[in-house]
């Protein structure tokens, strides 16, 4: 077993448990195509109300980005109210909860191998320097992690700031400063079992492009970023990773997530208002949230 610094380790929890999600901002979105998730423009929204089907009083859907740069992280007024309005809180996980630290770095860890069995001899020699020139960390401390935890690292330290913030982090402290219970869509089992699904192959051929390019890395993410500031459904849902090694992992990614979500809320907007923050690149499309939602009986309208 590697003696690790405890310093080391403190550091490797606090990134994933609050950057697991940040993965979504390169897979998630970008998983769809342009035709799937079409939506009308003048219902280009992030915030939306569902009612009708029997609820007495309407619940919301906030398309969220999973990490944001401070300059760009916006909460307005509207969506505020509608918060304020509900009396429970849904985040694709429950991220309040007491041992999410120790079971993301028990998730984390690979059975039987390591990265140097998943990359090739050259490609973990550039991930070893990539992560001990960007990372601060010896590659040692990370030989056992797997491909997804890998990749949340180095997402969150590619991010064009020094300083980010979490729309599910701020939600997280409204609940608690209003004491409403936070409840989470999936577990962190189910999904670390999602990219499980993944071939280690192609998680690793992500990694190499991820670190190949930076430059890339971060235009595609600002691209992200404005089309989510002018909260452009289309374009977030429509934009297409260039890495092709991920192509056909879209349903594991996205539709069946999403069709496990719906009966969860259904059920969540029957017992009491709800408020439901979700990576945006879960509600356009025919297979997205809110289509699910409108097929389901519900009339979902946009708000903001």
């Amino acid at each position: 077993m590697i003696d690790m610094n405890p310093s080391h380790v403190r550091a490797l929890g606090r990134f994933l448990t609050t950057c697991i999600l940040a993965t979504a901002v390169l897979l998630m979105p970008s998983c769809s195509t342009s035709k799937k998730a079409t939506v009308p423009v003048q219902e280009n929204a992030l915030l939306w109300e569902v009612s009708g089907k029997g609820l007495k009083e309407p619940s919301y859907v906030y398309g969220t980005i999973h990490m944001i740069c401070s300059v760009d992280y916006r909460l307005s007024d509207t969506i505020t109210q509608a918060f304020n309005q509900s009396r429970q809180l849904y985040l694709e996980l429950d991220m309040d909860d007491p041992a999410m630290m120790m079971k993301s770095m028990q998730l984390a860890i690979m059975k039987g191998k390591t990265l140097k069995d998943i990359f090739k001899p050259e490609d973990y020699s550039k991930l070893e320097k990539y992560v001990k020139n960007n990372l601060g960390m010896p590659m040692m401390l990370l030989n056992t992690l797997k491909p997804i935890a890998i990749t949340s690292l180095l997402t969150a330290k590619s991010m064009p700031c020094d300083k980010m913030e979490s729309y599910e982090q701020h939600f997280q402290d409204m609940a608690k400063a209003r004491k409403i219970e936070l409840k989470g869509l999936e577990t962190l089992e189910y999904q670390f079992g999602v990219f499980d699904r993944i071939p280690d192959s192609a998680q690793a051929r992500m990694i190499m492009d991820m670190i190949g390019d930076d430059k890339k890395q971060k235009e595609e993410f600002n691209q992200m970023v404005e089309a989510y500031k002018r909260r452009d459904l289309n374009a977030l849902g429509g934009q297409i990773n260039d890495a092709p090694d991920i192509a056909g992992y879209e349903d594991i990614l996205l539709k069946d997530r999403n069709a496990n979500w719906v009966p969860i809320m259904e059920k969540a907007m029957a017992e009491m208002p709800s408020f439901f923050a979700v990576g945006a690149g879960h509600l356009p499309g025919k297979d997205g949230v809110l289509a699910l939602l409108r097929k389901a009986g519900y009339q979902v309208k946009p708000v903001y």
